[in-house]
Formats: structure tokens, C-alpha cells, sequence
């Protein structure tokens, strides 16, 4: 893999010409920033920003006075590639706190490891209504302590209203559920992107995970996307590797809560 070809493609793609992901969400240019405003519930922050030293002060008054405005907090989604340099450190400047940072992986999918079948017991479960949608909630609440509420209203708006944008998936074993993740489908695009991967504590090293990422690179490749990204944690980065994917750098979630 071009790295740098790549990483070009991701940013052009996906950042700087985004559209929005989800039913009532929008994707808005202000200079040398572009932003989504979520809907009620939904995901608001800044996608991607080109700036210098002279004006970013500016830029970042401006989307802080956005938000604010809006009455609800937001994320400035910082890459280790983006400009000025030290942006992450104007950004705590002004307010900001930042999250621990994430690897941003990308693979071919035509270049990914194919093999992997959930453990015996386990069976995947394409989730397509209200009923699969309380399952990944509760998937996410083991998984990561908190956030089903907004995983649940956030996937119902976008099955009923973009059905065709997202792929949401639950391993269970037996009647439990104890796995879970998504895929974007963002339209005209190279990539899709893998979102909300998580495992119950008691189920994890056992190759759910793994399972749910080809199960959903098969999906992938069917609509014809060329690479699978992931933002990925410390716990799964050495899985992903494993798989075939490849680290362009990493990124950081910048969140300002008024």
C-alpha cells in the first residue's frame, strides 16, 4: 500500500468532501474547516480543517462559537498529519479536552485474511430492526460501561431513514448477546468505515471480534468499496494488523463541552 496515495484519498474522501451519515445530519463548509451538525442526539464536530498559524486561532472562536450556539458539546476530530503542527495544543488552549488517541488503519479489501468463522456456539445476527437494535445497546453498555442510549436512537433514525448507509451486525451466543459493531456506507466513497466494534469482558480473545470485521468486509466488498478504516484502540490495533490492515497515523478526539 501507498501510505501517502492513501492517506490523500481518506482525507479527500472522507473528511474534506464528507456528507453527512445519518438522517437529519449536515455537513457544512466554513473556510478552511468543514463540520457536521448532528439532529437530535446525532454526532456534531469538526471533520477536517486546512489551517495556518496566522488563522487558526480564528477558526477555532469560530467553531466554538458554532457550537455553543447550538447549546450542546462537540468534537474536533485532530489527525497527526493535520496543520499547524501543534493545533492539538491550541485546541486545549481554547477549552478542549482531549481523549486518548486512536490508530487510524486502513486495508484492501481484496487483500484481507478471508478466514474467520465466529467460536462454536456463536452465530451472526444482521440487525435490521427496533429488536437488534436493543441488542447491540446492551452489546455496547457491556462492551464499554455507558453510550447505548445514543447508539440506539443514532442506528434506529438511520435504519428508518438511510437503511442503505449502515450495517450493524450482533454475535450471539445462545440468546445473549455478546458482540457487536457497525459499517458506514458513506455513497460515492473508497471506504467504509468500521464503527462500535466491542465484546462483552467474558467473551473477548476468543475470535468474535476478528469474526464480525470479515463478516463485514465480505458485506464491504459486495457494494463495492475498495478499503475498510478503522479508528482503532490499542486492544484491537494488533488484530487488525493481523488481519491485513495498515496504521496511516493516528487521531484524537479534541471534545469542547460548553
Amino acid at each position: 500500500m501507498d501510505k501517502d496515495e492513501v492517506l490523500a484519498l481518506f482525507d479527500r474522501q472522507m473528511r474534506r468532501e464528507a456528507r453527512s451519515d445519518s438522517p437529519g445530519s449536515r455537513v457544512e463548509r466554513d473556510g478552511d474547516v468543514v463540520r457536521q451538525v448532528g439532529a437530535d442526539g446525532g454526532w456534531n464536530g469538526v471533520l477536517w480543517s486546512d489551517l495556518d498559524d496566522a488563522g487558526a486561532a480564528a477558526a477555532i472562536a469560530a467553531q466554538v462559537a458554532h457550537f455553543t450556539a447550538r447549546g450542546g458539546e462537540f468534537e474536533w476530530k485532530l489527525y497527526s498529519h493535520d496543520r499547524p503542527a501543534d493545533l492539538g495544543r491550541r485546541l486545549t488552549a481554547a477549552g478542549f479536552a482531549p481523549d486518548p488517541p486512536e490508530t487510524l488503519m486502513v486495508a484492501r479489501i481484496d487483500e484481507l485474511s478471508a478466514e474467520a468463522a465466529p467460536p462454536e456456539g456463536v452465530r451472526l445476527l444482521r440487525v435490521t430492526d427496533p429488536a437488534g437494535v436493543e441488542l447491540l445497546a446492551d452489546v455496547h453498555d457491556q462492551a464499554f460501561g455507558s453510550g447505548g442510549a445514543r447508539i440506539r436512537r443514532s442506528l434506529l433514525a438511520q435504519l428508518a431513514g438511510a437503511p442503505e448507509s449502515v450495517v450493524a451486525v450482533v454475535a450471539m451466543a445462545g440468546d445473549r448477546p455478546v458482540s457487536a459493531a457497525r459499517m458506514e456506507l458513506p455513497p460515492g466513497a473508497s471506504f467504509a468505515g468500521l464503527w462500535g466494534g466491542g465484546t462483552a469482558a467474558d467473551w473477548r480473545g476468543r475470535g468474535v471480534y476478528r469474526a464480525l470485521i470479515v463478516y463485514r468486509a465480505a458485506i464491504a466488498a459486495e457494494h463495492g468499496y475498495d478499503y475498510l478504516q478503522v479508528d482503532a484502540s490499542d486492544q484491537s490495533r494488533p488484530i487488525l494488523q493481523r488481519l491485513g490492515f495498515t496504521a496511516l497515523g493516528t487521531t484524537t478526539p479534541y471534545r469542547y463541552r460548553p
